[in-house]
C-alpha cells in the first residue's frame, strides 16, 4: 500500500512540476491558439470595404492598425442573435477581413465608430464579436474609390 501512494506522490509531482513550468514555446502557442484578438498577416489576409478589394499600402496600413488595436471589452452574444451583430443597424459600411486561422477560414467584419471600433468574428459556426480601441482605426475614412483618407 505504501508503494503505491508513493508512486502517486511521484507521478502527481511530476505532473504539477510539467504543467507548472511549460517551455515558453509551448506556452505562447497556446495563448496564441485561444486569444481573441489575433493579429493579422499580409500573406494570408484579404480585406474589402465596400466591395472594393484593398491592396498593397491601403491593406498594410488597416492590417498594421487592426493588430495595434488594444481590446476593450467581449460582447455576450446570446444564441439565435448572431445576425444583430453580424449586420448592426447603425454600424455604417464594415471592413471585410478573410483570414486564416490555421487550418480555419475567418472572416471579420470591422464596424467603426466615433469611440471604438466593433468586430464581429465569424468562424466555423461561432460569431464571436467584442470591441477594440485604435485611434487611427478609427478616424481613418474610406472615398469611393476605395483610397484610405
Amino acid at each position: 500500500m505504501s508503494t503505491t501512494a508513493l508512486l502517486l506522490t511521484v507521478v502527481f509531482g511530476l505532473f504539477k512540476i510539467l504543467v507548472t513550468c511549460l517551455p515558453t514555446g509551448v506556452v505562447e502557442r497556446l495563448i496564441r491558439k485561444y486569444e481573441m484578438h489575433a493579429k493579422l498577416s499580409e500573406e494570408n489576409t484579404a480585406i474589402t470595404f465596400d466591395g472594393i478589394r484593398l491592396e498593397g499600402e491601403e491593406k498594410a496600413q488597416v492590417i498594421q492598425q487592426f493588430n495595434e488595436a488594444s481590446v476593450l471589452r467581449k460582447y455576450y452574444i446570446f444564441p439565435g442573435n448572431e445576425s444583430l451583430f453580424l449586420h448592426p443597424e447603425s454600424g455604417g459600411i464594415p471592413f471585410v477581413v478573410d483570414t486564416k486561422r490555421g487550418r480555419n477560414d475567418v472572416r471579420l467584419f470591422v464596424y467603426r465608430y466615433e469611440d471604438h471600433v466593433d468586430v464581429v468574428k465569424q468562424y466555423k459556426n461561432k460569431v464571436i464579436a467584442y470591441s477594440v480601441f485604435s485611434d487611427s482605426l478609427q478616424k481613418g475614412s474610406m472615398t469611393a474609390a476605395g483610397d484610405l483618407v
